[in-house]
């Protein structure tokens, strides 16, 4: 009887070792446990190597009697003989353990029940403990009839998943913006119409290695920001011309260059927090957090779009510096256009966390036929030039005049505690008209600010809720010497309040408003509210 129990026991460590490699694979950090996007085990440099029997746990040199899984590992040594080691003489307890390593240490017990079976006697069995055993099979029939259903049932579920999955590689995802909007109050130039459009989002994400990323989007967008007769206060979620055709929006191919830098090759669709931190808990890119694209990150991000190439690399766990570069017309090789000869943003941050909860970036972007897209009508030079020039020469086609720019900018976000950021951004851009357009204007250069300070609550009333409040003043033309941009007369400010409420992991609803005085940094204007209500699904 002896004999049985000691096979029993050893068969239940067996099960034991089984259900630990499940536990010691969720805690493992060094060691990925889950299959790669390819299906296959992730591989372990310990694979190849022979395991060998021990005879004693003192020849396991890193088991030491302080351990708490010592006792066990003794027994389970020196009583039954059925655990193996590596050749070098180590056990590597805290490691996850490999399938080939689990078949290994269960043949080698499997192979110690076997011997105890053969040197057993036949006294050692008697009919009673038979007889107690079968009673105990059927005592425990029903439970091991459902354990043994819920495995077939199991099974054909992993089964059907392996058959039907969409790719071994790919990931597919998708996004729907709904909104509702309405200028509340204001002069809108007739466009105080309430609105209801949706911008969709199918994405793929594809990896190769488990370490890069391929990214495509398809989209398409029929929202449109109302005409209030100025850039401030423009929607993050709505599109430039309201057209609902899908097309590819965006595609890029990351990937780890060593162990501290990435590198991101982008096709298409690219824009500034592609390449770099902008530090700003709002920054949802229009599916969360703010409502405007002045909320959602510094106006001088707004520069950098296109296809181009970023990287980021790490200078221990506070420090990352990133570069990045990008154009808006690489496709077109007409003069003017290209990746070199056409509008190019050129980006250069350092981002540092001075603890947990702090959060610093300094901005540097180099610009070339870009603009700030927020803030007022003088902010954007290279618009506004044009439309003057236009008018002035009677010309029936839209006029380009070519602008550089140097903008700075410094971003932190401060989190208080968890339920309490506190953000904000200083930025500043040095923009210079490049052609006098036949002496129609003169060249010079305009000074533009813009700053803003965020207060985010997140999970404010229910885990994963976001509510936020931003106050700052767009893009604002302080000084020009360029004839035809006087500065802003006045000071206008965005103020902006939202609650992203989480329905579930899927659903979020948000409604806000964004109020604007004096728009268009002209106190002559009304003030303008508008109203939104953005509903985001994402699966």
């Amino acid at each position: 009887m002896k004999y049985l129990w000691d096979g029993m026991l050893i068969s239940s460590t067996a099960v034991g070792m089984a259900f630990s490699v499940g536990i010691m694979g969720a805690v493992a950090k060094e060691v990925p446990t889950s299959t790669d996007m390819r299906g296959s085990a992730p591989q372990n440099k310990s694979q190849g190597q022979k395991i060998a029997q021990v005879t004693s746990v003192s020849q396991l040199s890193d088991v030491q009697p302080t351990d708490w899984a010592f006792q066990a590992l003794q027994s389970l040594v020196e009583r039954y003989g059925c655990i193996a080691g590596y050749p070098n003489g180590t056990y590597r307890g805290n490691r996850a353990m490999t399938r080939y390593e689990f078949a290994a240490g269960l043949n080698a017990c499997l192979e110690r029940v076997n011997e105890l079976i053969a040197t057993a006697t036949a006294d050692l069995v008697t009919k009673e403990d038979l007889a107690t055993l079968q009673r105990l099979q059927e005592e425990f029939s029903a439970e091991l009839a459902t354990l043994r259903g819920r495995v077939d049932s199991l099974e054909a579920r992993t089964a059907e998943l392996e058959a039907n999955q969409f790719s071994t590689t790919t990931k597919l995802q998708g996004e729907v913006v709904a909104a509702f909007t309405d200028v509340l109050s204001g002069d809108t130039n007739n466009s105080d119409n309430t609105t209801f459009a949706a911008r969709t989002r199918i994405e793929f994400v594809t990896s190769f290695t488990g370490k890069d990323t391929l990214f495509t989007r398809l989209a398409a967008n029929n929202i449109v920001d109302p005409d209030i007769g100025t850039p401030e206060g423009s929607f993050s979620f709505a599109g430039e011309d309201g057209n609902t055709d899908i097309g590819l929006d965006a595609l890029y191919y990351q990937f780890p260059l060593g162990e501290a830098t990435q590198i991101i090759a982008i096709a298409t669709g690219g824009a500034a927090d592609d390449v770099a931190d902008t530090v700003n808990i709002f920054d949802g890119d229009g599916g969360a957090g703010a409502l405007s694209n002045f909320g959602t990150r510094n106006s001088i991000y707004y520069q950098m779009d296109g296809a181009g190439v970023g990287v980021t690399r790490q200078f221990g766990e506070r420090l990352e510096l990133s570069l990045g570069y990008l154009a808006n017309s690489p496709n077109d090789p007409s003069d003017g256009n290209g990746l070199f000869n056409g509008g190019y943003g050129a980006l250069a941050q350092l981002t540092f966390k001075p603890s947990d909860r702090l959060t610093i970036g300094l901005t540097y972007i180099n610009a070339y036929n870009q603009e700030l897209t927020t803030g007022s009508n003088r902010a954007n030079p290279r618009t506004f030039l044009g439309g003057i020039v236009q008018n002035i020469t009677n010309s029936a086609d839209t006029v380009s005049i070519p602008v550089s720019s140097n903008s700075y900018g410094i971003e932190a976000s401060f989190k208080l505690s968890d339920q309490f950021v506190l953000g904000g951004w200083v930025g500043y851009t040095n923009a210079q008209n490049l052609s006098t357009r036949g002496g129609v204007i003169d060249r010079g250069d305009a000074d533009i600010w813009n700053w803003a300070v965020t207060l985010g609550f997140p999970d404010l009333g229910k885990k994963g809720n976001l509510a936020g409040i931003i106050v700052g003043m767009e893009p604002k033309v302080t000084n020009s010497s360029i004839n035809e941009i006087d500065e802003d007369d006045d000071t206008s400010l965005h103020i902006e309040a939202f609650y992203q409420y989480q329905i579930n992991d899927n659903i979020a609803i948000t409604p806000g408003v964004i109020w604007l005085t004096a728009p268009d940094h002209n106190s002559d204007n009304d003030d303008v509210v508008m109203g939104v209500l953005r509903t985001t699904f994402s699966f």
